[in-house]
């Protein structure tokens, strides 16, 4: 897998994702405002996240799921070291971790297979939180 199909996967998979590719990360969201992405692919690194060294190769991006506390949880139940360098490994985000957010660096496509699931349930959450703030902004 790259970059460029898991973009494909997404905006062919879920309905209404909206890609902003305006800088180097690529955020996923629901709705043309662009509020709250669900999913995001970062190329490089930036002053706030170096952890994984993405600049170390043109052809390495870190794919970023935000997920529900409960399948966060049952991921990683206990805090433990990872290395934020070693592709294809499912962990824990290195900035937004607390946020219940999980990455993989160049996922294979095996692995690819077993974060679909994470995937749709990052797309369900935005979609729910959408509709949940759509609802509340019509009732004021």
């Amino acid at each position: 897998m790259n970059a460029d199909d898991i973009t494909r996967y997404l905006l062919a998979t879920f309905p209404r994702v909206e890609a902003d590719t305006t800088t180097p990360t690529t955020f996923f969201f629901i709705g043309a405002d662009h509020k709250f992405p669900f999913v995001t692919i970062k190329r490089t690194d930036d002053a706030y996240d170096r952890a994984s060294q993405l600049d170390r190769s043109p052809d390495l991006f870190r794919l970023n799921i935000g997920v529900s506390r409960t399948t966060y949880k049952g991921l990683f139940p206990h805090t433990t070291d990872h290395v934020w360098t070693a592709p294809d490994r499912l962990m824990p985000h290195p900035v937004y971790a607390k946020m219940y957010w999980v990455c993989v660096l160049n996922p294979s496509d095996m692995t690819f297979e077993r974060v679909k699931p994470l995937l749709a349930e990052a797309h369900t959450i935005a979609v729910n939180t959408r509709t949940l703030a759509s609802s509340r902004t019509a009732r004021t």
